[in-house]
């Protein structure tokens, strides 16, 4: 049984050009989250995948049956990789997840995904406090430029700053190349 899981956060159709909430950087989060996934794969880790949808019919992001909910083809899971579903930025937040990992006897919690100030957040600081040693690898994550009383905080910062609260005490944050050698 596998110790470590890949958990591959939100990856989804929404956050590309074509979607409603495109992500600064995410064709290239996605690349490396690609080869995270293709190396778990090859060394027997688990990979699964979060996917969110809101709850409502009529949202007008991450409309439930649209193609903005799909799982992005970068990416796209492999027959019998689990998909969970979630409606809130925590990915343990009423989900099997936890049962999941403490069922297949995960120890290591290797976070990619979107987006870095939200879901990646959350579900990464949850996967911490559960107790699983967390893994962020952040140049498989990407975020949007965000407002706050009329100041504009370009994606970078907002991923930086997100990425340094997670070092500072709920996980490694690492980056692709690294996490692979």
């Amino acid at each position: 049984m596998s110790k470590r899981a890949v958990v591959v956060v939100d990856i989804q159709n929404e956050y590309f050009p074509a979607g409603k909430l495109p992500l600064i950087g995410i064709a290239e989060a996605a690349a490396n989250a690609a080869k995270v996934i293709e190396a778990a794969r090859s060394k027997g880790d688990e990979v699964i995948y979060i996917r969110h949808e809101s709850a409502a019919a009529n949202a007008p992001v991450f409309t439930p049956g649209s193609n903005g909910v799909e799982i992005n083809s970068a990416v796209r899971p492999r027959e019998g990789e689990p998909i969970v579903l979630k409606h809130y930025p925590n990915g343990f937040r009423d989900t099997g997840l936890k049962q999941m990992l403490d069922a297949k006897g995960v120890k290591e919690v290797v976070i990619i995904g979107a987006m870095s100030h939200m879901c990646v957040d959350a579900t990464s600081r949850a996967a911490a406090d559960f107790g699983y040693n967390t893994v962020i690898i952040h140049d498989a994550c990407a975020t949007m430029n965000l407002e706050f009383k009329g100041t504009t905080v370009p994606a970078a910062q907002v991923h930086a700053a997100f990425m340094a609260g997670l070092a500072f005490g709920y996980g490694k944050v690492t980056t692709t190349s690294e996490y692979l050698s």
